[in-house]
């Protein structure tokens, strides 16, 4: 049975970011926490985006809590869209927010599209692993790029922003594995198993 359970986290900079928070039978889970970043706001991206719940029920599945949330000017979330700087503040809220539930577990996070690139902007601590999902990769490596723990970047074959070619750049980051979703664009409409998949080996990897 899967709790669903209403959050909300206070940034450093003053803005409440609202989330849902699923517990695997009533209690946070021991074996960790995943927190889910959304798709570009501006192109209707929130926390119920279907890849973000494919992450979100097989890490339940799992016996891991997940954490999906609304960023900044989304839903019941204060604050408006800051191009993805206001967004690591929003993103580091709410892995703290996970901390504070279960200090002892492992905390991965996840994100896609916008929220792949944003949860790659944010280095903190108590980050185990990161899941980017279809990243659209810019000019610039993110902070987690020079990080070494384990980083998964699943890639659609077809994708319109970032197909595997720039994608393979990320090669050279330490400690990063790149996937490659065969037949996917960018929105992976029919590949959501591919996602749940490559969530399942990422924690399973994990504590």
């Amino acid at each position: 049975m899967t709790i669903n359970e209403a959050f909300a986290a206070s940034t450093s900079d003053g803005e409440r970011i609202s989330g849902v928070l699923q517990r695997p039978d009533g209690s946070v889970s021991s074996r960790g926490s995943v927190v889910v970043a959304h798709p570009h706001p501006s192109y209707g991206g929130d926390m119920w985006n279907s890849v973000v719940d494919a992450v979100c029920r097989t890490a339940v599945e799992l016996g891991w809590s997940a954490l999906r949330f609304d960023f900044r000017g989304v839903g019941d979330s204060s604050g408006r869209h800051d191009g993805g700087r206001g967004e690591r503040l929003d993103v580091a809220a709410v892995v703290e927010h996970a901390d504070r539930l279960a200090p002892e577990s492992a905390i991965v996070l996840a994100g896609y599209s916008f929220g792949a690139i944003t949860a790659l902007g944010v280095a903190h601590p108590r980050i185990e692993s990161w899941l980017a999902i279809a990243p659209p990769l810019g000019d610039e490596d993110p902070p987690a790029a020079a990080d070494a723990r384990p980083k998964v970047l699943l890639v659609p074959a077809h994708d319109q922003f970032c197909p595997p070619e720039k994608a393979r750049r990320a090669t050279t980051w330490v400690s990063t594995t790149i996937e490659i979703v065969p037949g996917a664009d960018h929105f992976l409409s029919g590949r959501l198993s591919v996602v749940a998949g490559a969530t399942e080996r990422l924690l399973e990897l994990s504590r």
